[in-house]
C-alpha cells in the first residue's frame, strides 16, 4: 500500500484574513521559478512527458524481476531498482507540487483548475506504471530481503524505507485491485477534495450586507467588538447552513469510501490507516486522547470559565471563545516586525535555524497574502529535495498570525533538514512533523514573553498561548472523537446534517465545558474544518506535537548543555527512524501513560499562573 506521490500537506486550521495592505507593509507573494516558470514552460511538458515515458520504461525493465533483484548486486540488485524509482518519485512530485502550489495560490480560477486536475489525472496515470514495484518488494519473504540489504550496499541505504515499507504487508492487495483502487482515486476520494476546496473558496458569508470571504468572516470573531463577532458568528452559520446538503454529501461519501477501503484492507480500527501511516500504535492515540479528555475540567472547562468574567459575562458564546482580552494590543502587527521577531526567536535557539528560516524570506518561497479564492489557512509543502519547502500563509497582523507564522517556518525548516535523506527517506510521519512546527511557535511565544515587563500585557500574551494551546490539543481531540463518531455512526448508513451537527455539538460540548453555550447555527461549523476531508484522523497529530514540545521544552529548559545537537539530530532523520527511537536521547517515551499528562501539565501550569495574575 505505498504512499501516493499526490498527497499535499494538509493545511493548518483558517485563524485569520485579510488587512489592509498598507498597514502590513510589503507581503511576499512566492516564486515557484524554482519549480517551473509557468504551466506552458518548455521544461514543464518535457518533464510531464518525461514522467510518463521513464514510468513506462521502469515499469518494463523491473516488473516481476523484483525477487530477482533482491539476490543480485550492482546495476540488477534492488539498490539500482529504489534509486530509478526513487528518482521518478522526485520528478513526479516536482511536477505535481508545482501544479498543486497553483491551485492553491488560487482554487477559483478555472484555468488552474483545470490544469491542476489534469495534471493529477497525468500523474495518477503515470505512477500506475510504479504500482507493481512496492506489491512485489512486499511479497519477499524476510530472509531474502535482510539477505540482499547485508549484501547490496546500494539497496543498505534505504533500509528504513524498506522496513517502513514492510509494515503495510498485512493491509496490501491483489495488484490489479490495488491498482484499480490508485486509478478510480481521481473520480474517488481526490474529486471530492477537489469538491470541497471550489465550494469552500467560492462561498460569501454577509456581514451587514458586505458579502466577505471565509478568512475575513472567521477574523471576525477576534475582534474587540462582541457586537461584530455575534455578526461574524451568525454570518458564518447561515452561509455554512445554505450548503449543509453539499458538505453533508461530501462527508459521506468521503466517509463511505474510506470504509470501503479499509474493509477491503481488514484494518480493524476506523483510525487504523491512519495511526499504520504515521508509524504509531493505536494505544499510544489512545492514551493521549484519554489524557486530554479527562484534563478537559482543569484546562479548557476551567480557562473558558475565567475568561468568561474577564469580558463580563455569565458565559462565551461560541463566538466570544477567541475573543481578545481588554488588556490585548489593538495595533496591527507589520509583515517586517512578525519577521523579524520569528527569526529572532529561532536565532535565539540556534543560529542556523534562523539562517535557514531567514532563506524562506530572502528567496521569496511564501506566499502571504490574502486574497479571494487563495486556499485558507496555512501550510509548508516540502514539495521535493532537490528544491525546497514553500509556505502559504494568510497574514492579516494579528499576534495569532505571528504564531502562525512560526509554526509554518518551523516545518520549513524540518523539510529543509530532512531533505538530505532523499525524496524516499525524508518525509516525516505526522505525528512528528508538528513537533518542529510547535517547537518555533514554543521559542517565539517564550522569546516575546520573556521581554515583556507589562503586567497586562503579559496577561494578555499568557492568555493567548493559553487558547493557543487549547485550540491545538483540546480542541483537536475532539475533532479526533468528532471524526471518530462520524465514521462509526457511518457504517450504519448515512448521515444527516441534523446527525452530524449533534454529534459536533456532543463533542464540540464535552470538550470546551459549561462556561461556553453552543447557540443556534453552532451545529453548522463541522463543514468548514478541511482536515476532516483531505486527511481523516489527522487531527490528533496536532495534540500529539504539542504535548511532545511541551515535554521538550521542559528538557530544554532543565538541561540545555547539548540539547539543540540532539534535537537538529531529530529533525534530520526525516522519516528513517520511530518516534520511539527519535526521542530516546532526551529520555522521552510516548507510550509511557505519564508522558501525556507531562506535556499537559505545562498549560495547566500557564493557566494557574492567569488564575494568580486575576486575584
Amino acid at each position: 500500500m505505498p504512499k501516493s506521490i499526490l498527497d499535499l500537506a494538509p493545511v493548518r486550521a483558517p485563524a485569520t484574513a485579510r488587512q489592509p495592505d498598507a498597514a502590513l507593509g510589503q507581503l511576499p507573494g512566492w516564486n515557484l521559478d524554482d519549480l517551473y516558470s509557468g504551466p506552458d514552460a518548455p521544461e514543464f511538458k518535457s518533464d510531464l512527458a518525461e514522467a510518463r515515458s521513464r514510468a513506462e520504461a521502469f515499469e518494463a525493465r523491473w516488473k516481476g524481476r523484483i525477487t530477482e533483484a533482491a539476490m543480485g548486486t550492482g546495476d540488477e540488485g534492488l539498490g539500482a531498482a529504489i534509486e530509478a524509482y526513487e528518482q521518478l518519485e522526485e520528478l513526479m512530485g516536482r511536477i505535481i507540487s508545482y501544479a498543486g502550489l497553483a491551485y492553491f495560490s488560487d482554487t477559483s480560477d478555472p484555468k488552474i483548475a483545470k490544469f491542476y486536475g489534469d495534471v493529477q489525472s497525468a500523474m495518477t496515470d503515470a505512477s500506475a506504471h510504479l504500482l507493481f514495484f512496492a506489491l512485489e518488494l512486499n511479497r519477499i519473504d524476510d530472509a531474502v530481503i535482510e539477505d540482499s540489504l547485508s549484501r547490496d550496499a546500494r539497496a543498505a541505504r534505504y533500509t528504513p524505507w524498506i522496513h517502513d515499507l514492510r509494515l503495510d504487508r498485512p493491509y496490501q492487495l491483489e495488484d490489479r485491485i490495488e491498482q484499480l483502487f490508485h486509478e478510480k482515486s481521481m473520480t474517488g476520494h481526490t474529486a471530492w477534495n477537489r469538491l470541497f476546496d471550489e465550494t469552500m473558496g467560492s462561498l460569501e458569508f454577509i456581514v451587514d450586507d458586505v458579502p466577505l470571504p471565509l478568512e475575513l468572516t472567521l477574523s471576525m470573531l477576534q475582534d474587540s467588538d462582541g457586537a461584530k463577532r455575534k455578526k461574524a458568528g451568525q454570518a458564518l452559520a447561515a452561509t455554512f447552513k445554505e450548503n449543509l446538503r453539499t458538505f453533508t454529501l461530501i462527508t459521506n461519501t468521503l466517509a463511505k469510501d474510506k470504509e470501503i477501503s479499509d474493509r477491503w484492507r481488514g484494518f480493524e480500527d476506523i483510525a487504523d490507516s491512519r495511526h499504520l501511516a504515521n508509524r504509531v500504535e493505536r494505544p499510544v492515540v489512545d492514551a493521549l486522547a484519554q489524557a486530554v479528555r479527562e484534563a478537559c475540567p482543569r484546562l479548557s472547562h476551567r480557562y473558558y470559565a475565567m475568561k468568561a468574567r474577564w469580558l463580563g459575562l455569565e458565559k462565551l458564546e461560541f463566538w466570544d471563545r477567541n475573543a481578545p482580552l481588554p488588556e490585548t494590543p489593538g495595533e496591527i502587527i507589520p509583515w517586517d516586525e512578525a519577521k523579524n521577531t520569528v527569526l529572532s526567536a529561532y536565532h535565539g535557539f540556534a543560529p542556523e535555524m534562523a539562517t535557514i528560516a531567514r532563506r524562506f524570506f530572502d528567496q521569496r518561497w511564501i506566499d502571504a497574502p490574502s486574497r479571494p479564492g487563495k486556499m485558507p489557512g496555512a501550510f509548508a509543502h516540502p514539495t521535493v529535495p532537490s528544491v525546497h519547502p514553500y509556505v502559504l500563509v494568510n497574514y492579516l497582523g494579528k499576534p495569532r498570525d505571528v504564531m502562525t507564522l512560526a509554526h509554518e517556518l518551523g516545518h520549513g525548516v524540518h523539510q529543509v533538514l530532512a531533505g538530505a535523506q532523499g525524496a524516499l527517506m525524508s518525509s516525516t510521519p505526522l505525528t512528528l512533523a508538528e513537533t518542529a512546527s510547535v517547537f518555533g511557535e514554543m521559542l517565539t511565544f517564550r522569546a516575546l514573553l520573556d521581554r515583556t515587563s507589562d503586567r497586562r500585557e503579559r496577561k494578555a500574551m499568557l492568555a493567548q498561548k493559553v487558547e493557543d494551546m487549547i485550540n491545538t490539543v483540546v480542541r483537536q481531540i475532539a475533532f479526533y472523537e468528532f471524526e471518530r463518531r462520524v465514521h462509526t455512526a457511518r457504517r450504519e448508513g448515512e448521515l444527516t446534517s441534523e446527525q452530524l451537527g449533534k454529534l459536533w455539538l456532543d463533542v464540540q460540548s464535552e470538550s470546551l465545558g459549561p462556561a461556553v453555550e453552543l447557540s443556534e447555527g453552532y451545529e453548522t461549523f463541522w463543514a468548514y474544518i478541511p482536515h476532516f476531508i483531505h486527511s481523516p484522523f489527522y487531527v490528533y497529530a496536532y495534540a500529539f506535537g504539542d504535548c511532545l514540545v511541551n515535554s521538550l521544552y521542559s528538557v530544554y529548559e532543565k538541561t540545555p548543555e547539548g540539547f539543540r545537537e540532539r534535537y537538529f539530530d531529530m529533525l534530520k532523520a526525516g522519516g528513517t527512524k520511530h518516534h520511539s527511537e527519535l526521542l530516546m536521547p532526551f529520555g522521552l517515551d510516548a507510550s509511557d501513560p505519564g508522558f501525556w499528562n507531562q506535556g499537559l501539565s505545562m498549560i495547566e501550569g500557564l493557566i494557574d499562573e492567569l488564575e494568580t495574575m486575576d486575584a
